[in-house]
Parts: C-alpha cells; sequence; structure tokens
C-alpha cells in the first residue's frame, strides 16, 4: 500500500462543491479519508498552490488516420530541434516533435505538462478503429477514448431511408448503433455534417438542416434525431456529439439553430460551436451571432458546447468533413491539401492554415469564440477546446484560460487585431473575468460529467487521484503552463515542468446491449462493401488491451430507464 499527502493546498472541486484550503490524501492510487495517526510514504506541501483534478480534454484530434496524413502534410513543422520537451536523463528526448499535430509522444508529454490527464479523440471511423486505438495507447500517460463517427455511412442512410419519415425501423436503427459503438469500442457517437458528407460524394456542395439528400432523400434533421434518440435509448452517457452543418459558412447560425430545434428537446453536444456561429450582417456580410448562440444554449440545459477557440498562428485543419474542406482548400496555407474517403463509412479534408491578428474574418473569428465562453451563463454547458489543431493546438490553452480570467489581458490582445473588427465587436463591452471554479468546470468537472466518469474530473474520497498542483499567480497563462506536480493514478509524473514518469493511460468505452438480429444484415453489407471481413470487425477486450499497450480498460456504465 502506498500513500500520499498533498498538504495545505487551495482546493478546487466543483464536483463536491469546494473550494478551500484542504489536505488531500492519496491511497493506491484513489483519494481517500485520512486515518488518525497515518504515516505517509510521501508528503508534498501545496501551500500557496492550488489544486485541481487533471484536466479533461473531450474534443481532440490525437489519433486516426487524418491526424497522421496531418503530420505528414506538415513535415516542416517537425523539423529538427523544433519545440524541445523537458525531459529527464532516463527519458528520450524528442528533437522533432512538432507543434500543430505533433506526435503521439509529444502529445501526450505537453499535455501532462499542463496538468492535463485524460484526452477523447473525437472522430473515428469503424473501419480505422483499430488504428485509432493503437495510436491513442502510444500517447503516454493519458487516459483516452474516441466517438465513432455515425451519419455518413452508407448503411445506416439506406436504412434511414427505408424506415421513411417515422422511423418505422427505428429499432434496428439503434440495434446497428449500439452494434458499432461496441465494436469499435467507442465512448459515443459523432455526427460530422449530418448526411453532408455522403451527399458531396452524389455532387451536393451544401446540405441545409432540412434539406434532401440528393440520393437517399433523407434529411440532416432525420439523422439528427434518430441518432440522438438512439443514444438517449441505449443510455449511452455522452449525448450525440454534433459537428453541424455547414461549417464556417457565413449566416450558418440558421443551421445550428435549426440543429438544436431538430433535436426536439434530446440532449446533444454541439462541438466546436465557434465555427457554427455566422451571421451575415454588416458590410462584409461576416458577422458574430455569438449572441444567439448564447441564448440558445442558456434556454436549453439539455444542450452543451465545445468553442473550438481560434489561436492565431500556424495550425493544420483535419476534419472528416469532406465538403467544406473542398470548399476551404483553395485557403490552405501553404498551398497543400488532402481530401479522401474511407470505405463509404466517412470522409476526411486536411488543410493548412494560418489564422492572422490582420484578417477581418481571422479576427472576428477569435472574437467569436471568446464572447460565446463569456455570455454562456452555465459553466456546466461549456467545455474549453480549441478543436485540437482546427481552431489552434492545444497548447494554447493557458493563453485561452488568461483571455477568458484577465479581462485588461483580454484589451489588450482586443486592440491588436484587424481595426473594423475592434469597433465593432461585442467583446469590448463583456465585463466578466471568469473564476478559477468556472475554469476547473470547463477543463474537468465537466467533461467528466459529460462522459458518464464520474470518478474523473473530481477530488471527492474514492475518485482516481489525477491531480495538478498549480502555483498561484496573477498571471494566469504562467501559472497553468507549469503546474508545480501533476499526479496520475497517485504516481508523479510531471514536477516543474518536467516529465518524472510516462506510465501508459487507460481506455475508456462503453459496451450498450443490442438485438444480435442486427448482425444479419450487417454481415451482408461488410461483405458486399467492407474491405474487412465482419467475424474480424468487433474489437475484443483482450485486444483492445493489446491495443493500448496493455493499459487499464474503464468501461464507463450505461444509464437505464429514467436515468438515460
Amino acid at each position: 500500500m502506498s500513500s500520499l499527502l498533498i498538504r495545505g493546498g487551495r482546493v478546487i472541486d466543483p464536483t463536491n462543491g469546494t473550494n478551500a484550503v484542504r489536505d488531500l490524501v492519496v491511497r493506491d492510487g484513489r483519494l481517500a479519508a485520512p486515518l488518525a495517526g497515518e504515516a505517509y510514504d510521501e508528503t508534498f506541501d501545496a501551500s500557496g498552490c492550488v489544486v485541481m483534478a487533471g484536466g479533461i480534454d473531450m474534443h481532440t484530434h490525437i489519433g486516426g488516420g487524418k491526424v497522421n496524413l496531418a503530420r505528414m502534410l506538415m513535415a516542416e513543422d517537425h523539423r529538427d530541434g523544433a519545440n524541445p520537451i523537458a525531459l529527464p536523463g532516463n527519458l528520450l528526448e524528442l528533437a522533432s516533435c512538432g507543434n500543430c499535430a505533433p506526435g503521439t509522444l509529444s502529445t501526450g508529454y505537453r499535455y501532462v505538462e499542463m496538468g492535463y490527464t485524460a484526452a477523447f479523440e473525437p472522430a473515428m471511423v469503424p473501419s480505422n478503429a483499430r488504428h485509432a486505438h493503437m495510436e491513442m495507447g502510444d500517447v503516454p500517460v493519458l487516459d483516452h477514448g474516441a466517438y465513432v463517427m455515425l451519419g455518413n455511412d452508407e448503411l445506416f442512410l439506406q436504412l434511414l431511408a427505408e424506415g421513411g419519415p417515422d422511423a418505422k425501423n427505428f429499432a434496428q436503427l439503434r440495434d446497428y448503433t449500439a452494434w458499432t459503438i461496441q465494436a469499435s469500442k467507442a465512448m459515443g457517437v459523432k455526427v460530422v455534417n449530418p448526411g453532408g458528407i455522403s451527399a458531396f460524394k452524389f455532387n451536393q456542395r451544401k446540405l441545409d438542416v432540412n434539406e434532401q439528400h440528393a440520393h437517399w432523400q433523407v434529411t440532416p434533421r432525420q439523422v439528427l434525431h434518430t441518432l440522438a434518440r438512439a443514444l438517449k435509448e441505449l443510455g449511452v452517457p455522452h449525448p450525440l456529439h454534433i459537428h453541424g452543418s455547414n461549417l464556417g459558412v457565413a449566416g450558418n447560425i440558421r443551421s445550428t439553430l435549426e440543429t438544436i430545434e431538430a433535436l426536439e428537446g434530446l440532449p446533444a453536444h454541439l462541438t466546436h460551436i465557434q465555427f457554427h456561429a455566422y451571421g451575415t450582417e454588416g458590410p462584409k456580410k461576416f458577422s458574430s451571432a455569438a449572441q444567439q448562440i448564447a441564448e440558445a444554449v442558456n434556454a436549453n440545459p439539455q444542450i452543451s458546447i465545445d468553442i473550438g477557440q481560434v489561436m492565431f498562428g500556424q495550425t493544420v485543419t483535419a476534419s472528416g468533413d469532406t465538403m467544406r474542406q473542398y470548399a476551404q482548400s483553395d485557403l490552405a496555407n501553404p498551398r497543400k491539401w488532402v481530401g479522401a474517403d474511407i470505405e463509404g463509412m466517412a470522409g476526411c479534408g486536411v488543410v493548412p492554415f494560418r489564422y492572422r491578428e490582420q484578417s477581418y474574418v481571422n479576427a472576428l473569428q477569435w472574437v467569436i469564440g471568446l464572447e460565446i465562453f463569456l455570455l454562456v451563463k452555465n459553466p456546466w454547458q461549456v467545455v474549453l477546446t480549441t478543436d485540437h489543431p482546427n481552431g489552434g493546438p492545444f497548447t494554447s490553452y493557458p493563453h485561452l484560460i488568461r483571455l477568458l480570467m484577465d479581462r485588461s489581458f483580454r484589451e489588450e490582445q482586443l486592440a491588436r487585431l484587424h481595426p473594423e473588427v475592434v469597433s465593432q465587436c461585442a467583446l469590448r463591452s463583456i465585463t466578466r473575468e471568469m473564476t478559477l471554479d468556472e475554469i476547473a468546470v470547463m477543463t474537468r468537472s465537466g467533461p467528466a460529467r459529460l462522459l458518464g466518469i464520474p470518478d474523473r474530473g473530481q477530488l471527492g474520497v474514492g475518485a482516481a487521484a489525477d491531480i495538478a498542483v498549480y502555483r498561484e499567480q496573477a498571471d494566469r497563462e504562467a501559472m497553468f503552463r507549469v503546474p508545480e506536480r501533476v499526479f496520475k493514478d497517485g504516481a508523479l509524473v510531471a514536477k516543474h515542468g518536467t516529465l518524472t514518469a510516462t506510465p501508459v493511460g487507460g481506455t475508456h468505452f462503453v459496451e450498450p446491449g443490442y438485438d444480435t438480429a442486427i448482425e444479419k444484415t450487417l454481415r451482408k453489407h461488410w461483405g458486399d462493401h467492407g474491405a474487412i471481413n465482419f467475424d474480424n470487425v468487433a474489437i475484443t477486450h483482450d485486444e483492445l488491451c493489446s491495443c493500448c499497450n496493455g493499459g487499464r480498460l474503464l468501461p464507463a456504465e450505461c444509464f437505464t430507464g429514467s436515468e438515460a
């Protein structure tokens, strides 16, 4: 039995309503109640420090085919000597690790250096699930999981069309959804441009929420409602993860509001919402619709969002939304891009991009993200993300946190932007400065609740001892950039920004039940159209463990009955 005492830190744990100076006891990798007269193997004096649960990034592209394409496309981002990482002598020093789309080792090291202990890949394709799990398993320290993509695969659209507007075969669609989650060992379902990736292959260049697919004659509204309903009835904790229609298009606020309406009160998570919050007002016909997004979220407590905040500088956009990536390919910087179709299930587009402060559009995107952060009233409905690497690399999180917590710093940065944006934006008049409690919700407690992993993102007795200790500083960027200590399952993994250990992270997944009769339909479809033999599609527990470097399996519980 090993034990650790973290003494005298200011514990900020919104899950348990704690913001107070107190001790934390860790016993065998879990938070524990203190025992009278107990002697501890280790003691760390956290006086003058803020103690939080380990950070959880619930939307970051870190594993899978398109991430590797992004790395290969941006070879110049991996030059020798770029972005060195502080490592002790017993660990390999990486000279080439990248910034826009870093390699697996660098990804794990840099997250841990900021106090993060878990990260979730939001776009895993069923036929590529093994590779995605193997790549995430190669990321050191971090627990991980992925959302499987549905809603553009030809079988789903075929079944949806056969069921008609009344979804007469809903049970079959629900079973197909459950089988896909279980076979790929996913944490939930993501839908990207509902029906739009498929429609692009039939020469449609856009697909609005209530517009019919050229071939299947179904609408994104039907796709959204069917998947959201299926997940609720299956009891999957994380609601449907939605990349909406018309990403990046001026006036797409209409699509976003129609998406919320299409759900008819069902829970859902709208991802990288900044890219879906654009109006058409003003002389440039491109404006902020942040106020409308915030009002919609404030009025719908069953809706959660992450922001996809734009951060200035070079990055690379990697998305399953082939339709929109094709449309944006002329803006590539540097001038190169990749597009692909994947087994008739999904798409892939990789486009390098540089966000510039003096670009009217880029500056307004930066403003819109911050406005949404600050206008949504309930931090439990908002998750802090940059949609890494699409809005910017995850390493910019400390800078983003300072922007949210420090109005004067925010105003300094605002003054550097395109003058027309500065003169017109509502951000100038927003006085809100987020608190440490709110930051803890958006980066720890909230993601854990949304994912259904109750022993993470909190510091109550029995929780996993994933802990980040930050020295209290007025400069919140410096504070969150380099924690004093980071513990993973009670073991010290980083000290003053230097990695001290690289244990293998665990894999989160869910296994909803389903009627096995669906497998007859699936077997025929995979036999006719798939490159993988149907008998080899589903990933077993033993194989998942092997894929993930022997890391622990962390199944999340599905809810039943009234809990769903």
